[in-house]
């Protein structure tokens, strides 16, 4: 439980910042390309920070002390903003607090795995508390930002991550290193160059869907409440996969169940795009959320446990969060405010889902191999 409750409260932060924070941003006056940019921000960070993180982590043992201080920082950054002026002083803050917290999300995912005995399964029910924690904050921020002005909104992450900073002192005090004089297994670099290219695609796609999504179906004309609802039916299907996880996870292989998502993600992002305005169609693409991010990174995390050696771990799992969803959820970003200031959204969706399609093409590679 102590696990799952950090997942509760970490995803509740996170699903404020995914599913409000653009609209504050918008608030502010920031225009497509300005809000595409501050989101790819703390993408972009994690292209190196959560390496140095965990090279730290490992190194040190200081893994319970790296998250507490990731989630120090989140608690200082966000009520900042308060005080930034225009897009530059936003950026700067952003940026600054991107870089100090990132270690703290794929150090907590190192220690699950970890702490899980070889049954990378099990990891499912745990980090479903994560998702629990996202659809409450969704729905209760969307029916509260019908009534409320979004201006409150970084005060309210900055109060969610004090409450983070409180439940890190829980976090299971797992060694995920082995001595350095045990001799470990040499890592599959081309099935790691592999992995990290389809994590790296679906990021991307992601990374479009994250900035622009709410954006998107508010200039549809759903109100607050039924944006808030539909994120969450996406974290409900989510919540369902992790619960069959381990099911999952014995009958089909980590490389079939990454290219399945990749494929059902092409659907889903080009649905999202260019039929968004039908609700029955929209319905379907978040309910495929449960494959293009539940069963994907349930998979991916799995992989990453399995190519890597027990002394590398924390890095493992942060090389995977730097070079796959920083450096993809940074591209994504950048290229979503691209194509919707040049064909909107549909444009910037269907960038999402040629992503999703390429990173088809690597977990085949993956599948070929034999993962």
């Amino acid at each position: 439980m102590r696990l799952g409750a950090f997942y509760f409260v970490y995803f509740a932060y996170a699903a404020a910042m995914v599913a409000y924070f653009p609209l504050y941003l918008s608030s502010r006056g920031l225009n497509a390309g300005e809000i595409a940019l501050v989101l790819a921000l703390p993408q972009l960070a994690r292209i190196f920070a959560p390496t140095f993180w965990g090279w730290l982590a490992d190194r040190t043992g200081a893994r319970r002390g790296i998250v507490a201080f990731s989630c120090a920082a989140m608690a200082v950054g966000f009520p900042a903003l308060a005080l930034a002026n225009g897009a530059w002083g936003i950026a700067l803050i952003v940026g600054i607090m991107s870089v100090l917290s990132a270690g703290a999300l794929p150090i907590v995912e190192a220690l699950a795995l970890a702490s899980l005995a070889g049954a990378p399964g099990r990891y499912g029910p745990i980090r479903l508390w994560g998702s629990i924690g996202f659809i409450a904050v969704v729905l209760g921020g969307g029916a509260w930002l019908d009534v409320k002005p979004v201006a409150g909104l970084p005060m309210a992450l900055g109060v969610l991550a004090l409450v983070a900073l409180g439940v890190s002192a829980g976090l299971p005090a797992v060694s995920v290193h082995a001595r350095v004089h045990e001799k470990q297994p040499v890592p599959n670099s081309s099935a790691i160059r592999s992995l990290l290219a389809a994590g790296f695609c679906m990021a991307a796609a992601h990374g479009v869907l994250y900035a622009f999504l709410t954006l998107h179906l508010q200039g549809i004309g759903y109100s607050g409440t039924t944006i808030g609802m539909l994120w969450s039916l996406g974290v409900v299907a989510e919540i369902l996969i992790f619960l069959y996880l381990p099911a999952i996870f014995r009958h089909y292989s980590l490389a079939t169940l990454l290219l399945a998502s990749l494929a059902l993600g092409v659907a889903r992002f080009l649905a999202i795009g260019w039929l968004g305005g039908v609700l029955a169609i929209l319905l379907l693409a978040q309910l495929l959320h449960a494959a293009t991010f539940g069963a994907f990174h349930a998979a991916s995390i799995a992989a990453v446990h399995r190519i890597f050696p027990p002394s590398a771990q924390g890095l493992g799992q942060t090389l995977f969060s730097s070079l796959s969803y920083g450096a993809g959820g940074a591209a994504g970003a950048l290229a979503g405010g691209w194509g919707w200031e040049r064909g909107g959204p549909t444009l910037a969706f269907t960038l999402a889902a040629l992503a999703a399609l390429i990173g088809a093409y690597f977990a085949y590679r993956l599948k070929r191999a034999g993962l």
